[in-house]
């Protein structure tokens, strides 16, 4: 049987908060992603793009902090288990980083597409 308590939306809510302001305060890393976001969310709001490339980057920046908070969980879980090193933790947070790294590449392909689309009919308009 497993030790959850029963479905509440408004307490699963609570444990989700919890869990992003714990992020923020403990993660420098997920800080400074999360900086991007003051000058990124203007930028996506004022870009004269479709919806859809808007949703696209919105969505591209997003996976990144959502692979950092992946990122964290995997580096908690691993410190819990053990702090001594060993081979599997080590793999195990290289992968969480992995995650992290393809999100930023898949998000800066994406900007550097849409922009660069956007500058090429700018450019022959």
């Amino acid at each position: 049987m497993r030790n959850q308590p029963k479905y509440n939306f408004f307490k699963n809510t609570s444990y989700a908060i919890n869990g992003l302001i714990d992020i923020i305060k403990s993660e420098n890393s997920f800080r400074i992603e999360l900086a991007f976001g003051i000058i990124l969310f203007p930028l996506i709001l004022f870009l004269d793009v479709s919806i859809t490339q808007k949703l696209l980057l919105f969505s591209s920046y997003m996976g990144i902090l959502v692979a950092e908070a992946i990122n964290s969980a995997i580096e908690r879980i691993v410190d819990l288990v053990t702090l001594e090193y060993h081979e599997m933790a080590k793999r195990a947070k290289d992968t969480g980083s992995a995650i992290v790294f393809l999100s930023i590449l898949i998000a800066t392909v994406t900007w550097l597409a849409i922009l660069y689309e956007k500058a090429n009919f700018a450019l022959f308009s």
